[in-house]
């Protein structure tokens, strides 16, 4: 079921199994999205509330941590993202074993695309819808990050402000 190498061309998919497959597809974008978002929000949470020992120049310990669970957070989001994807693969019968899908997920989702696995006619149409997603999702992440190091200046250097 999973490794359909070539086996797909040509195939026409029927209008309902189409129709399926966006909504699905659909649905788990918006799923990804609301994760993302939440994801995001506890981020700044948690970024707002130390928010009161970030001063430039002062504690840059403090902030290079805040900086790194960020980062690990981001990439926290987007293992579950992907893992979602992996797991409705499953769930459709698209896969035969979790780490065959979770493969096929991260290829998809990082747009990657390697093609050693890839999915039947039937449900293909979700892996694309799966890439778009985790194209944006990561631009959004790439955003937020830049937002996140301009605030607290963390990138400056001191011989920047150096006046002599």
């Amino acid at each position: 079921m999973g490794l359909h190498m070539g086996s797909g061309v040509g195939v026409a998919v029927p209008g309902e199994q189409l129709f399926v497959s966006l909504a699905i597809g659909t649905g788990m974008a918006s799923i990804t999205v609301l994760v993302h978002f939440w994801g995001l929000l506890l981020l700044t949470w948690i970024m707002n509330r130390q928010g009161y020992r970030l001063r430039p120049h002062v504690n840059h310990l403090h902030r290079a941590a805040v900086i790194l669970v960020v980062v690990l957070g981001i990439f926290a989001l987007h293992s579950a993202e992907i893992w979602l994807y992996a797991a409705l693969y499953l769930a459709l019968g698209e896969m035969q074993h979790f780490e065959e899908a979770l493969y096929f997920s991260t290829a998809a989702f990082a747009t990657i695309g390697f093609g050693d696995v890839v999915m039947s006619p039937r449900w293909r149409l979700i892996s694309v819808i799966e890439g778009a997603n985790g194209w944006i999702l990561f631009a959004w992440s790439t955003a937020f990050l830049i937002g996140v190091t301009t605030r607290m200046r963390v990138l400056e250097h001191d011989w920047l402000d150096r006046r002599e």
